[in-house]
């Protein structure tokens, strides 16, 4: 066996001893001063007096079957499997608490070490929230950050997606195995990040399916390898809090975007900038917190917005209309009008440009501005 290889069968069996994780592995090798190789050479006596029980070290000199299948991986082409003394290892990812032993990856291994933003949400965005999704993304990209999500659906799905569009490069955190792709209608999607110089990662075994605690741990590692994690709409409850949470842990920024109190998937994003994370409106907010890594002189000057309500058809009706989906019914009691009546004038409104029908009513379109 190649010496890289013999390296990473010995982090392999590590990662596969019954009972040691990421924790337990990081004290066990503090005291070898991160020598994995010592802690192997180390007599069944020493391993006992570092709390390690018999079956343990059985593990540990008789490997289970999982570390031939993952070496076997690992020799495949488009494989990679990096483990923390490997060059290629994320310097940021290394400094989190419980750094993952081993990083499974497809795709771009650069990428990995470049300037991340990690950008997170619900899997159930608003019209708003995917619109602030990828307006965000798109700047972030143009200042030169790579885009770090999860793959789920909604905003995580959003942010690959714009980036991808604006030509940047985003990379993906799984909560499954990469030969288990989750959710499978974002096969396409992945295998698009790797067309485009991006990368897939897992500290998972390839062959592991997606549980549900094994989304808690992949966040940790999407706050780990970013310098901040934008939470861009998120509910009381979300996951996206989770990741939040890390990156607090992790000693990263933590950046929110604000949303209609009535908005109960913003409610989240709320809650965070009310006990200290930064509002975010624009790219701005963000890159002032990372002076000299990124330049906002790279970011796009912004169009000026269209003033032209004065010009549009029912105006006065256009002022009911949100951001965030608006139900007919909503609109017609603001405006005081009969229901027929306003739905003839959105139409009108939305073949001027104006707004946008969504499901459950309508949005006010971007563009569509106070004079």
């Amino acid at each position: 066996m190649p010496p890289p290889l013999e390296r990473v069968s010995l982090w392999l069996t590590l990662d596969a001893v019954t009972g040691i994780g990421p924790v337990t592995a990081a004290r066990l090798l503090a005291h070898f001063g991160g020598d994995i190789a010592a802690l192997f050479e180390s007599d069944d006596g020493h391993l006992r007096a570092l709390g390690l029980h018999s079956a343990q070290i059985r593990q540990l000199r008789w490997p289970l079957p999982s570390v031939d299948q993952g070496l076997r991986w690992a020799t495949e082409p488009g494989n990679h499997l990096i483990c923390p003394d490997d060059p290629a290892y994320p310097d940021l990812l290394k400094e989190i608490p419980a750094a993952p032993l081993l990083l499974y990856c497809r795709g771009n291994l650069a990428a990995l070490s470049v300037p991340q933003l990690a950008m997170v949400g619900t899997r159930h965005p608003t019209y708003a929230g995917k619109d602030n999704a990828a307006r965000l993304c798109a700047e972030l990209v143009a200042c030169g950050l790579a885009i770090t999500s999860g793959l789920a659906l909604g905003i995580d799905g959003v942010c690959h997606q714009q980036a991808l569009a604006t030509g940047g490069v985003t990379l993906a955190v799984l909560g499954s195995g990469l030969d288990c792709l989750y959710p499978k209608r974002h096969q396409g999607l992945a295998g698009q990040i790797l067309a485009n110089a991006g990368a897939l990662i897992s500290e998972l075994a390839p062959d592991k399916g997606p549980l549900a605690e094994h989304f808690p741990r992949r966040n940790r590692i999407i706050s780990g390898l970013a310098r901040g994690t934008l939470v861009v709409e998120a509910a009381e409850q979300s996951g996206s809090l989770i990741t939040a949470r890390y990156a607090l842990e992790q000693g990263r920024e933590v950046f929110a975007v604000p949303g209609a109190p009535q908005n109960v998937q913003a409610l989240g994003c709320n809650k965070l900038i009310q006990q200290g994370a930064k509002l975010v409106l624009s790219a701005a907010d963000i890159v002032e917190e990372f002076p000299g890594l990124v330049s906002l002189a790279r970011q796009p000057a912004e169009l000026p917005e269209q003033r032209y309500n004065s010009e549009l058809p029912y105006a006065d009706l256009l002022d009911n209309v949100d951001y965030e989906t608006t139900s007919v019914d909503t609109v017609a009691e603001r405006a005081q009008l009969p229901v027929e009546v306003v739905l003839g004038r959105l139409v009108e409104l939305e073949l001027s440009g104006a707004v946008m029908a969504v499901a459950g009513g309508y949005v006010r379109a971007r563009r569509a501005n106070h004079v």
